[in-house]
């Protein structure tokens, strides 16, 4: 089963966009999405220097837009990524890539959102200085210990022996100063205290913008950055890309999610590198590609032929009907529910539990029930449908 997932903030380098220029029509295609964002992503992409990227308005459009257009270079009709890819998620930023990848919102909106979230998380990181560093290696429990003891947020539990703190300057020098035994401490290339508390104010905005955005179900199974569930319904998906802004990302649990569900393969579409390292060591035996140049198109393809298949995305299957799907792995038992009945939106319909959590499962969009795709009782996967249901309302 091959996954398909999006970098986030830091990843950028100076003129990285420049050999993706070389593809036809992609720099018509950057021309629209900067009319679209208000900003001249080509002159950032391939002539602004370091400092003038690492602004948080610029490198979040800059990346999301380098996702996409790396992403239609191995898949040019989006229908057939979210056909042959089985699960995609986006780190931080990277997922409004993903949201975009999985036809939850269209290239056109995620330009417009990231370019707000954007600004206002730039606006956020201007009241106070901020910043974040990468925590290596170490006892995690005894670095979690240390960067709440110099009252930082572990902004990032990236897996991989790697937490990211977030806070003050001040902070931060202190944690250098004093860093968990066995641990190196690297500041990153970000300009405030993503995925914490000073972001609340870049919530306020984005949440006030979204009530206007069209949103889709996703086509593909999404891996939320909040907890690594699968989440099938869109409006959701666009909520919790919005409160992710000021909570940790939790990709040690995104990659636990990619190995329950079986995965094979790992491309990380431009700029890429990060991901795929982390996946390699979290996930052994797991191929990974990095997407960085126009070079490595033949290799992605060659593994999307190996790894891609429609037996690897249950959601294409249905095209035509609302599924209810299972947020993570464990058991589940089911409502009291039988085809016929008409649902009204968010019916609760089953539970998913395991030894770690329990979450109710709802029909988001209610409709008529079909059929029932499991049993009470039987073990289930992330992503996998549960109840199969018309989208409307059977007549009286």
């Amino acid at each position: 089963m091959l996954v398909l997932v999006a970098p986030g903030q830091g990843a950028q380098t100076p003129g990285f966009l420049s050999p993706w220029l070389e593809l036809p029509g992609v720099a018509d295609r950057l021309n629209w999405w900067s009319a679209v964002a208000g900003l001249d992503l080509v002159h950032y992409g391939t002539k602004a220097d370091a400092e003038e990227i690492r602004d948080t308005a610029v490198a979040q459009p800059l990346l999301v837009a380098a996702g996409l257009v790396s992403a239609l270079s191995i898949f040019p009709h989006p229908s057939d990524g979210q056909r042959l890819v089985g699960a995609a998620a986006g780190h931080s930023v990277g997922e409004i890539t993903a949201a975009a990848g999985t036809g939850v919102i269209t290239a056109e909106s995620a330009m417009a959102l990231v370019r707000r979230r954007g600004l206002a998380m730039a606006e956020a990181a201007a009241v106070t200085e901020t910043g974040m560093c990468a925590v290596l290696g170490g006892d995690p429990e005894t670095v979690l210990a240390k960067i709440e003891e110099h009252g930082l947020t572990p902004a990032n539990s990236n897996g991989g022996g790697q937490i990211v703190a977030a806070g003050t300057m001040e902070q931060l020098a202190a944690l250098k100063d004093d860093k968990p035994e066995g641990a190196r401490v690297l500041p990153l290339k970000v300009a405030g205290a993503f995925h914490t508390h000073h972001m609340a104010p870049a919530v306020s905005t984005l949440e006030a913008l979204v009530p206007g955005v069209t949103v889709r179900d996703p086509r593909t199974r999404y891996v939320s950055n909040a907890d690594g569930q699968v989440v099938h319904s869109g409006t959701d998906v666009i909520k919790r890309i919005v409160s992710q802004v000021s909570n940790p990302v939790r990709w040690d649990l995104c990659m636990e999610t990619f190995k329950e569900l079986g995965a094979t393969a790992i491309i990380e579409v431009a700029p890429a590198g990060t991901l795929v390292g982390l996946a390699k060591r979290a996930l052994p035996g797991v191929q990974t590609l990095a997407l960085k140049t126009p070079d490595d198109i033949d290799a992605a393809r060659k593994m999307i032929a190996e790894h891609g298949e429609a037996a690897g995305n249950p959601l294409e299957h249905s095209p035509t009907w609302r599924l209810a799907v299972a947020p993570f792995k464990g058991i589940v038992r089911v409502s009291d529910i039988r085809p016929g009945h008409v649902l009204a939106p968010g019916t609760e319909v089953a539970v998913v539990a395991n030894n770690r959590e329990q979450q109710a499962v709802a029909a988001q969009h209610g409709g008529t029930v079909v059929e029932w795709l499991v049993e009470d009782g039987d073990p289930v996967s992330p992503g996998q449908p549960l109840l199969r249901l018309h989208p409307e309302a059977s007549p009286e």
